[in-house]
C-alpha cells in the first residue's frame, strides 16, 4: 500500500530542498519508489554524510511525525517496543488496597509505556509517521531477526494484551554506518542506497542551504579544504555535518577566509580524533590550504 504522495522524483528533490536538504537524483529516486511502493529504505554510508537528515527532512516535507529508534549495543525487542510502568502499577495497587476499591487492570494502556516501534504502529494525526531506525549496525543478530518480522507484518505483539497492527504502515528509514555487515535478509526487505561523500559542487549547494550567511569565498575555501582532507590518510574523514559545523564556527569568529592559524584553532570542529588533529598541525594545514587556493585560482 503506498504511504504518501510525492508526484515525481523532481518533486522529491524540490520538497526536500524546501527543508534545506540537497538530495541527489539517485537518492530522490529511491525515496520516490519507497513512498510509491510502500517499501522501507536502507541507507548505508560513512558517519556524517546526511543519512539521518534524510528522515528528518522527509517527515517535515510530508507533514508527518518523526519517530526515532536510536540503536545501540544490547538493544532488545522489549526496549524498542514497550515496557510496563512498574512503579505506577504498584502505586495503583496500594491505592486500591487502602481505599477498598477494586484492583486496577495492571495491563491497561494507563500503565503502558510505548517505545518507538509500538508508537509507530499506532494511528497518528496527519497519517503514518516516518520511523527512523538509526544506526542499525550497532545492534546484534537477534534484534535484526525481530525487526525483520516487525517490518514484514508491521505488527508487534505485547504478550499481556496481544498484537498491535499498524492501520497504515509507517514510512521506514534504516541507517547504518557499516561498523558491521547487516544481514542480507533485512536488506532484501528494503530499497538500498549508499550515501557517499558529496562532490564539490553538491557540497557547495549543501553549505549554501545550511549556512547561507557564509561569504562565497569562505564557502569555496571551506568546501575545497574539506574535500582535500578526505584524500588524506585520516582515521576519521570529516563528513558533511562537520563541514557545516566548521563553517558556522568560522562565521562565529567573523572569518571571511581561511588562514593556517584559524584552521589550527578550529580543527576540533572538523576532526574528532587527536591523532588526526596532530597530523594537521604546523605546516601540514598550510600545505593543504596553499594547494586548495592554487586549485581555486
Amino acid at each position: 500500500m503506498p504511504h504518501a504522495r510525492m508526484n515525481s522524483i523532481d518533486d522529491v528533490q524540490t520538497r526536500l530542498a524546501d527543508q534545506s536538504y540537497v538530495c541527489g537524483r539517485s537518492l530522490a529516486t529511491v525515496i520516490y519508489l519507497a513512498l510509491t511502493l510502500g517499501r522501507p529504505v536502507f541507507l548505508e554510508g560513512e558517519a556524517g554524510t546526511g543519512k539521518t537528515e534524510v528522515a528528518k527532512a522527509l517527515a517535515a516535507s510530508l507533514g508527518r511525525r518523526l519517530i526515532r529508534l536510536q540503536c545501540y549495543e544490547g538493544l532488545d525487542a522489549a526496549s524498542a517496543v514497550y515496557e510496563w510502568n512498574f512503579a505506577a502499577q504498584m502505586l495503583a495497587l496500594r491505592r486500591a488496597e487502602t481505599t477498598g476499591e477494586a484492583a486496577p487492570d495492571l495491563f491497561s494502556d494507563d500503565f503502558l509505556i510505548a517505545r518507538p516501534l509500538l508508537e509507530a504502529m499506532r494511528p497518528q494525526p496527519g497519517g503514518a509517521p516516518v520511523l527512523l531506525i538509526d544506526e542499525i549496525d550497532r545492534t546484534d543478530a537477534p534484534f535484526e531477526a525481530f525487526l525483520l518480522e516487525a517490518l514484514s507484518d508491521f505488527q508487534v505483539t505485547i504478550p499481556e494484551t496481544g498484537p498491535v497492527t499498524a492501520p497504515e504502515p509507517p514510512i521506514v528509514i534504516l541507517t547504518s554506518n557499516r561498523t558491521r555487515e547487516v544481514h542480507d535478509a533485512l536488506k532484501r526487505r528494503c530499497l538500498y542506497h549508499w550515501v557517499d561523500y558529496p562532490s564539490h559542487a553538491r557540497e557547495m549547494e549543501i553549505l549554501a542551504a545550511r549556512a547561507p550567511e557564509a561569504a562565497a569565498r569562505l564557502s569555496r575555501e571551506v568546501v575545497a579544504f574539506v574535500q582535500a582532507l578526505r584524500t588524506e590518510d585520516l582515521f576519521k574523514k570529516p563528513g558533511v555535518a562537520e563541514t557545516i559545523d566548521w563553517a558556522k564556527c568560522l562565521l562565529a569568529l567573523d572569518m571571511i577566509e581561511l588562514s593556517p592559524e584559524v584552521i589550527a584553532d578550529t580543527l576540533g570542529a572538523l576532526l574528532k580524533y587527536q591523532d588526526d588533529i596532530q597530523k594537521l598541525q604546523g605546516s601540514e594545514a598550510k600545505r593543504i590550504l596553499d594547494e586548495v587556493r592554487a586549485e581555486l585560482a
